[in-house]
């Protein structure tokens, strides 16, 4: 199967795009991942739907973007090869494109999976295909027990070899706030004694949408940015660390253009 090339920057190749592409690009993306994710869903019934089959489907919503126009550009990639076991991967949120993204980045180094709502594995379709990944699932109503989940299912899984990718802030945000940024996913790998790796990213080409918030439109014309920055061993409280992540993290939106909540006192 198809996979990102092993270098350590990526970039969209500047091929042309189709008529439908140009003129409806939303209509066929959602398509195209539509027809992705039947197909991955009809495997995860059956028992069958395996790491290398979500970093291909993974890199086929990848594909599908690009074909209507946008461009990502991913830096940093190295970081995967230098790791010498499972981490945890902590990154903003800013709309959906990064939870169908990110597994073809990962998947292919170190065997992963998501911190989610539990609703979500409910959700017609993706919700099998997200069970069949075996995600960290939380209620969000009580965060005594999201935590306890977090951090004892985080750690079983990262003892296992599985890394863990955490969205630390409540809700997708086009705006980075660090203060709604909570303290989580250093916590889980200060319990397992893993390394943290911060992921900046800047996904806004991928609109969250009004009425179902998942299939929003797309924008070719908004590049889409995703570092990964050098991983962080974390030691006593952790507090140095989840501050430098946000720095990390902040840093790199300014950077694109994007906003941060306190402007750039916050990237430090």
């Amino acid at each position: 199967m198809e996979t990102l090339p092993s270098v350590d920057e990526y970039r969209t190749a500047p091929n042309p795009v189709s008529a439908w592409g140009r003129h409806a690009p939303s209509l066929l993306f959602h398509r195209r991942m539509m027809g992705v994710y039947w197909r991955a869903n009809r495997l995860a019934v059956k028992g069958l739907y395996t790491g290398e089959e979500w970093a291909w489907s993974s890199l086929q919503v990848l594909r599908a973007l690009e074909e209507v126009g946008v461009r990502f550009v991913l830096e940093n990639l190295g970081v995967l090869r230098r790791l010498e076991g499972p981490s945890v991967f902590v990154s903003n949120h800013m709309s959906t494109l990064e939870t169908f993204v990110l597994p073809c980045i990962i998947q292919p180094t170190w065997d992963t999976t998501f911190v989610v709502k539990d609703s979500l594995t409910r959700f017609p379709v993706f919700g099998k295909i997200l069970k069949a990944r075996n995600p960290i699932e939380v209620g969000r109503k009580d965060p005594r027990e999201d935590l306890r989940a977090v951090l004892e299912g985080g750690a079983q899984r990262l003892d296992a070899g599985m890394s863990i990718i955490v969205f630390p802030q409540t809700t997708r945000r086009i705006v980075f706030d660090p203060s709604q940024f909570n303290t989580i996913g250093v916590k889980l790998a200060l319990r397992a004694s893993v390394p943290v790796v911060p992921i900046a990213l800047k996904t806004d080409a991928w609109v969250v949408g009004r009425v179902l918030r998942d299939f929003g439109r797309i924008v070719p014309r908004i590049p889409v940015h995703i570092a990964l920055g050098e991983p962080l061993e974390v030691t006593g409280s952790g507090r140095e660390e989840h501050e430098e992540v946000v720095r990390f993290i902040s840093r790199k939106i300014l950077s694109w253009g994007g906003k941060v909540a306190g402007g750039p006192l916050q990237a430090g």
